[in-house]
């Protein structure tokens, strides 16, 4: 029998045990009147049957509870008054777990694969917390007894929590609440309604149970971290509330943060305040683009009306400029301020030598908590040859001072997209090599051609599905070979820029000798609210993941350092809904939320709507009409789940989007909003009015010409 005739069968049997339970009635002997009016007959037949009696009562309540039929509460009552409370506690006890498990396969076998699949994203998170500490949770909500239990029975069936979990930690955790019900049962003979039930005594249980699932969590959370920190003894006193590793975006808001509600905190950095970001990363690399986006400008003259214009410019100079505005930039990041701020600040290598420790400069700082952000480094692949010529990545590409005449650039993230598209404006013969068979793998196609058409159309020679395999440095040449369908293909260079994404930074430091665990993607495994598997030693920042911005590693730092001084009163899971990123290429490619390939991917349905940039007026004033606004919609409602915008300055066009998805704005409330003309911004209007004119209501609208005919005369 296939599995779907199971199913179909499994659903007629409960249609039809539904049917007669309904059907005959049955329904009013699970009532405390029906209860107190046979309580006498069902003493003398339990003196008689004590067997069978218990027999049939645990039976008939895995049944009830099985079905998740109405009455389990009054039959617990019943077995109190019925059995006593030492036989009724062991027997609902164990008929609840069971019938509770079997409520769970069925709701299991039933739909779990469904509802898996049907909402596979938005169950990740739950998949996960239930994974990892599934068992708690349950337990916790089996503690309080007003909760609908039926519900947790059906809800758990869809998750990946184990039956022989389920049914042990629901055997446990619904003993408080059974013993408080059979309790009551007990004294039925003196109720005169359920709400008798809250007497004093038993009202004092209630609110017991209703805060005990916090005592509970707390004492887990206490045992925990006892258990885990008591090979490292514990400081009398600290010399810090938070030490913190790592002066880039998310070490430098921690320590911010940190210092702004007066703890004492210290940071360490073994290179340069700031970090990757305004070192070797988005400062320098965005003051880089500026410059070659000028050249560009001079070279499109004739779309601005002008004949000719000629710049002459020394490379060397342009990377020197670039330095500038490093070092405008640096005293937003520097020693100084933070020592200002209250932050004192530590030039070395640190060592965390115990969760309560780390070394510097031979000085050991005792601290309540830890915060690594160590970021992360270039990754260099293991291609033969490659460690014979001297490579550039984006920490020592901006020594250069000389242009290269030919420049091969691995790589076709937003790092390797920007760099091509920049050093081929200033004129070198750029060849561009990606292993995958698009560029920006992680935008829709047409995202990715059109800036491929761009890069092309300035002299770039793109090659994607292109794998290196091995440099080849002669007397006069180095050459790069490459293996594309099956044949090798040889890529002459001067200089070869390695940008095939970034490895965390987790060695070093003492975490292989302490123990702290590594995921699958390199990156220090973390919880949901940045804790490692020390409870006082947190991660932010792209050492962290799941993102690799400036943006994330700020955002994250927040709830690390609020974490790591607060937790023990109260901790916050980091809010991953509404993450957005650029690609500051030109035109630049912005995104938040889903793009159409990962609805696909997902099996959620959605609308596509699109606006070009060509229509927007100030776009053609300026003579930047390239690009398009994508937005991504459930079928028939305005809210929107993900945007993707190609165009000028659509890093600043998607704040809009990302402001309305963070709050649960719609595009009604975008079309409804007065954008000034003629902006760029008026763009998100225009591409709400899309959507709005998709979804006109025509059989309204007909009958609405009608009225107007009519008033016509």
């Amino acid at each position: 029998m296939s599995g779907r005739w199971k199913k179909i069968l499994v659903i007629v049997a409960i249609a039809v045990l539904f049917a007669l339970f309904f059907a005959f009635d049955l329904q009013r002997y699970l009532t405390l009147a029906e209860l107190k009016a046979r309580q006498e007959a069902f003493h003398q037949f339990y003196a008689a049957n004590r067997l069978l009696t218990l027999g049939l009562y645990f039976v008939m309540y895995v049944v009830v509870t099985a079905l998740s039929l109405p009455g389990a509460a009054v039959m617990t009552l019943a077995g109190g008054a019925l059995f006593g409370f030492l036989p009724a506690m062991i027997v609902v006890s164990f008929a609840s777990s069971i019938g509770a498990t079997l409520a769970f396969l069925v709701s299991r076998f039933l739909l779990r694969d469904w509802v898996q699949k049907r909402f596979r994203d938005r169950l990740k998170a739950l998949n996960t917390g239930i994974e990892r500490e599934g068992a708690f949770y349950l337990f916790t909500l089996r503690l309080v007894p007003v909760f609908p239990f039926f519900v947790i029975n059906l809800v758990m069936g869809l998750t990946p929590m184990r039956t022989l979990t389920f049914y042990w930690v629901s055997q446990v955790g619904m003993l408080a609440g059974t013993a408080v019900y059979v309790n009551a049962g007990t004294q039925l003979g003196q109720l005169e309604s359920l709400s008798g039930i809250l007497s004093p005594g038993l009202l004092f249980s209630f609110i017991l149970l209703g805060i005990f699932p916090l005592i509970a969590r707390k004492g887990v959370d206490i045992m925990k971290k006892r258990q885990t920190l008591k090979a490292f003894p514990k400081p009398k006193s600290f010399d810090y509330n938070l030490v913190v590793l790592g002066a880039g975006s998310a070490g430098l808001v921690s320590s911010y943060i940190a210092a702004a509600v007066k703890a004492k905190v210290a940071l360490i950095e073994k290179h340069k305040m700031g970090g990757d970001c305004l070192n070797t990363g988005c400062v320098p690399s965005k003051a880089l683009i500026r410059s070659a986006k000028l050249l560009a400008y001079g070279r499109r003259a004739s779309e601005f009306g002008f004949r000719k214009t000629e710049t002459e410019f020394e490379f060397g100079e342009v990377m020197e400029r670039v330095q500038r505005v490093v070092g405008k930039v640096e005293p937003h990041d520097s020693v100084e301020r933070y020592s200002d701020l209250g932050v004192e600040c530590f030039q070395g290598e640190a060592r965390i030598t115990s969760p309560y420790s780390v070394e510097v400069n031979g000085r050991t700082l005792t601290t309540r908590s830890i915060i690594i952000a160590t970021g992360a480094s270039p990754l260099v692949p293991p291609i033969p040859g490659l460690d014979q010529v001297d490579y550039l990545t984006s920490d020592n590409l901006w020594q250069l001072r000389e242009l290269p005449r030919r420049l091969v650039v691995l790589g076709g993230g937003p790092i390797g997209c920007e760099m091509t598209q920049a050093f081929a404006r200033f004129g070198a013969e750029v060849t561009q090599v990606e292993m995958a068979p698009q560029l920006m793998g992680r935008e829709d196609p047409e995202v990715a051609e059109f800036i491929r058409g761009r890069l092309e159309a300035e002299g770039v020679r793109v090659l994607t599905a292109y794998t290196a395999k091995q440099v080849i440095v002669g007397e006069n040449e180095k050459i790069l070979i490459c293996e594309h369908q099956e044949q090798d293909v040889r890529i002459p260079f001067d200089q070869i820029l390695v940008a095939v994404g970034r490895r965390p930074n987790i060695t070093g430091f003492g975490l292989e000798e302490l123990g702290v665990r590594i995921s699958e993607r390199g990156t220090i495994d973390t919880d949901p609210f940045l804790r490692t598997n020390f409870p006082n030693i947190f991660c932010a920042g792209d050492v962290a993941g799941p993102y690799q911005f400036t943006h994330t590693a700020g955002h994250q730092a927040w709830y690390a350092a609020v974490n790591a001084l607060f937790g023990d009163f109260k901790k916050f899971r980091v809010d991953y809904r509404v993450i957005p990123w650029c690609t500051f290429t030109d035109p630049e490619v912005a995104r938040v939320g889903l793009n159409e390939v990962d609805a696909r991917q997902q099996n959620i349905d959605h609308e596509v709507t699109v606006f070009q940039l060509a229509e927007l007026d100030r776009a053609i004033a300026e003579s930047e009409t390239h690009g398009w606004i994508k937005i991504i919609t459930p079928p028939g409602k305005d809210k929107i789940l993900g945007v993707t915008i190609v165009g000028s300055h659509a890093g600043d066009l998607i704040a809009e989007y990302i402001l309305a998805m963070k709050h649960g704005l719609g595009l009604n409330k975008i079309l409804g909003t007065i954008h000034p003309y003629p902006t760029l911004a008026e763009a998100n209007k225009m591409a709400a009015g899309e959507w709005k004119k998709a979804h006109v209501p025509e059989k309204l609208l007909v009958w609405i010409e009608k009225l107007h005919t009519w008033r016509r005369g």
